[in-house]
């Protein structure tokens, strides 16, 4: 797997660690990780993306990993980013993508950046806490509601409950990761976080932690305030993928983005849980981001 790897200075004091794999004149594809979690490339997605003459371009939110912390970010923060990345590998127009809790953050750059953004797609991707008619915290698996009711009641509680589970996470391995995600991972995910697919998250997950829980911290303050855009304003192509067997972000969330966001084409399954669409879908949503013309 062929990935370069570099830290791009995007102003302010502050840097992002930015990876880039695939054919150098490939339209670009900016994916934005979920939480916690950092750029690392997954070989099955570089690959794919690769065949489909994609430039697959990841990077780590600010205060995750080497990623420098960009205090108080909102959603909306990560389309500056994500232009500064644009720019600097000369692409004028691509897809984007965002998986969990990188969702908000490619529906951000859909409606930010409508004259760059071609098409977007969110697979298994969190909704806006305050939305009107979507219960945030239901059938959410207790480990995520006690997570962000935390964020909910103050930065104090957060960052200790925080600590606690990135300790716990730190001691995991790929073997028992499923064991240490307790109660948000569904029968079918468990199936899928095996293999390479768990040495993956393993690792991703550590390289989060590595240098401690404010990227994780950011996200979370992030996701429970007001996202700093309208997704009333979106113009682009954007399609919702959501599995019903999901405990991390429920069925509600992607059917009520399928519901608001204007145009928005839904990919919504009973039989697929968080993981195992993050893990299944992703050549189907490249296939479905690429048939919109980049013209």
């Amino acid at each position: 797997m062929n990935v370069t790897e570099f830290s791009l200075d995007v102003g302010g004091g502050r840097s992002l660690d930015v990876r880039v794999a695939g054919p150098k004149d490939g339209v670009v594809l900016v994916a934005h990780h979920g939480t916690p979690s950092t750029g690392r490339p997954f070989r099955p997605y570089v690959e794919a993306a690769a065949d489909r003459g994609l430039r697959l371009v990841t990077y780590t939110r600010p205060g995750y990993a080497r990623s420098t912390r960009h205090l108080g970010r909102s959603v909306a923060d990560c389309a500056a980013d994500t232009a500064h990345v644009a720019d600097h590998l000369g692409a004028d127009r691509f897809y984007t993508m965002g998986q969990s809790g990188g969702g908000p953050h490619a529906l951000a750059c859909a409606a930010l950046l409508p004259d760059r953004v071609i098409a977007c797609a969110t697979t298994a991707g969190v909704g806006p806490f305050d939305a009107d008619g979507l219960n945030f915290l239901a059938g959410m698996a207790q480990e995520n509601i006690d997570e962000l009711g935390a964020a909910v009641e103050g930065r104090d509680a957060l960052e200790e409950f925080l600590r606690i589970d990135a300790d716990k996470l730190r001691r995991a391995t790929a073997s028992d990761l499923s064991e240490a995600l307790g109660g948000l991972v569904s029968p079918v995910d468990f199936a899928a976080l095996t293999g390479e697919f768990a040495e993956h998250s393993m690792a991703m997950v550590h390289e989060s932690i590595s240098t401690g829980i404010a990227g994780w911290f950011d996200d979370d303050i992030a996701f429970v305030h007001p996202w700093g855009f309208d997704l009333t304003d979106i113009r682009v192509p954007v399609t919702v993928w959501q599995g019903a067997q999901d405990r991390m972000v429920p069925f509600a969330h992607g059917e009520w983005l399928a519901a608001h966001v204007p145009g928005a084409k839904a990919r919504l399954s009973d039989d697929e849980g968080h993981l195992s669409l993050i893990l299944g879908s992703f050549p189907a949503v490249l296939d479905d981001l690429m048939a919109v013309s980049e013209v």
